[in-house]
């Protein structure tokens, strides 16, 4: 037996016990109940990526407990959580112990580059101390004249549209995504990605950030192997390799992280070579911080050395923040809007109180009073809590660690459970729906969408409970070091929108059957066999 048979024999049989061990040495996580793994490979995590398996993310939330054994790929153990105190302890107290997988970030990285949500640890940190100042609530009312002249000319596009009346309706999500990659390229690049004076085909750039999403979470099993990937020789031979893979998902993953590079180096360029040729508006935003990559132009270069990001830095900046905050605020409005089309008691109501406020305004709302409407707000807290755009995130352990509950759970065993020992690269699946849907906290009409829960005193279990959210008791927006920055900007977008679009506009549902789909960040499909994100409505002025 040659030198290296021998040593393929001792990696392979390496490689089988690494396997095999995670199926028949016991865990600490063993006592915890959990449904029955549907594939001895995927374990749940297939059930978990399904883009249909909302009846499972569900059925964790209700029929087991706040903490529940799931089993990871390749029989490894995994937590799915959605207890108050145990998230508080993952993603508040115990951040720096919970960090997001190696194969989360580098494959994220590998598409939009190494910007904020890309990166953990002190890099993290850095970048995210760098970025606070522009989400500001200060920063929030210079943006609101910016966000209304974004909102006025997609109200005018979406006029022109139904003055010639179609079968098929008006696609709100295609309004809606166009809109709101034009909100965070005008108040975050200081750039304009789309006119919206009509409705015309996406862009290279805007079907890209449209697709991201689902093509990340399509491949979410086969992401797994990026960590190792990364580390297979130099770049060009990843890239000659990556480019011969026999897979169009792959393909067209690769496609779109090739489009945000190429348009995020268009941005920076712009925005320099003004800088360079002197042009005054541009000097004028830089100096006073009017958007994301002003403020990182202007910090950086008066940061120090080391503190400085790199270009590859920047650009991953661009590239995530315009995903992240286009991906989000499109479900988010398409969403509302469905909800209003199936309530148009609660569309009259909300109409009549925004031309209300606008008649008192004499004009556009501003920033203040429309951020303070009663029924405005709670119109989108309500939406946004039985309806996050994410509906989890993962984690995973860095080290041996102890998570605390705020009640315990019955084991196995029959044993009650107060605390859980967590084995380190524990996969933790923290359920921002089941938590947002949890009856312990919000009652048993949890999955009623009651926007009237929010105008009143809060009920005391919603208060005891310490949802560790930075908004509203609930989850949607993540919390602690990695919530998510720019929910202040998020939340000011939907509101300006639907202020300038309701008052103008009557939205109704055609006949056409729309299906929510799971995904990084879910999206509406026309028929459960459909992979063409859309959201038919059919729309009316009113006067």
């Amino acid at each position: 037996m040659s030198v290296i048979q021998a040593l393929a024999i001792v990696v392979a049989v390496w490689g089988l016990w690494r396997l095999l061990r995670n199926y028949f040495i016991r865990s600490p996580l063993d006592n915890i109940p959990g449904p029955q793994p549907a594939s001895i490979l995927q374990g749940n995590f297939g059930q978990l990526f399904d883009r249909h398996g909302w009846n499972f993310q569900d059925e964790l939330g209700e029929k087991y407990q706040s903490v529940v054994k799931l089993q990871n790929t390749l029989g490894r153990k995994a937590l799915f959580v959605f207890d108050p105190r145990a998230m508080h302890n993952i993603i508040v107290k115990e951040q720096y112990t919970y960090e997001p997988a190696d194969w989360v970030t580098t494959s994220l990285s590998l598409v939009t580059g190494p910007g904020v949500l890309a990166t953990y640890g002190e890099l993290h940190r850095r970048q995210r101390k760098m970025l606070n100042p522009v989400f500001s609530i200060n920063h929030m009312r210079h943006l609101t004249p910016i966000f209304y002249e974004v909102a006025h000319r997609l109200r005018d596009g979406i006029e022109n549209q139904i003055k010639t009346p179609s079968k098929d309706g008006v696609d709100m999500l295609r309004w809606m995504h166009r809109t709101a990659l034009e909100l965070v390229g005008q108040g975050g690049l200081g750039h304009s990605f789309d006119p919206l004076s009509e409705d015309v085909p996406y862009n290279d750039y805007a079907k890209a950030m449209k697709e991201l999403s689902a093509a990340l979470f399509n491949l979410a099993l086969e992401r797994l192997a990026t960590p190792y990937l990364v580390k297979m020789g130099p770049s060009w031979l990843r890239r000659w390799l990556l480019e011969r893979v026999p897979s169009k998902r792959v393909q067209r993953l690769k496609d779109i992280a090739d489009i945000l590079d190429e348009n995020a180096k268009g941005v920076l360029s712009e925005k320099r070579a003004a800088l360079k040729a002197g042009d005054t508006a541009i000097q004028e935003d830089v100096s006073s911080g009017k958007d994301i990559m002003s403020i990182l132009l202007r910090d950086n270069s008066a940061a120090s050395e080391e503190d400085r990001l790199s270009e590859e830095e920047l650009l991953g900046q661009m590239s995530i923040i315009v995903f992240a905050a286009t991906s989000t605020t499109t479900i988010a409005l398409a969403q509302t809007f469905h909800l209003l089309a199936e309530n148009l008691d609660v569309q009259d109501k909300l109409r009549n109180e925004i031309r209300e406020a606008k008649l008192n305004a004499g004009g556009d709302i501003p920033h203040d009073e429309l951020m303070a409407l009663p029924y405005l707000d709670a119109v989108c807290r309500e939406t946004l809590r039985l309806y996050p755009p994410v509906t989890f995130i993962m984690r995973e352990a860095r080290k041996d660690a102890v998570l605390p509950l705020s009640q315990p759970i019955t084991g196995m065993d029959g044993q009650m459970m107060s605390e859980i020992h967590v084995p380190k690269a524990t996969t933790i699946v923290i359920g921002i729906r089941a938590s947002n849907l949890s009856r312990a906290v919000w009652g048993k009409d949890a999955k009623e969408w009651k926007p009237e829960r929010w105008l009143g005193k809060m009920p005391e279990e919603v208060v005891d409970a310490r949802i560790p959210g930075v908004y509203s008791n609930v989850m949607t927006f993540s919390g602690g070091g990695r919530s998510c920055i720019g929910f202040k900007f998020s939340n000011l977008e939907m509101k300006v929108v639907l202020a300038v679009l309701l008052e103008s506009f009557r939205f109704e549902m055609t006949d056409k059957e729309v299906i929510w789909n799971m995904a990084g960040v879910k999206y509406p499909t026309v028929g459960k066999g459909s992979s063409y994100a859309e959201f038919p409505m059919r729309v009316t002025a009113v006067v």
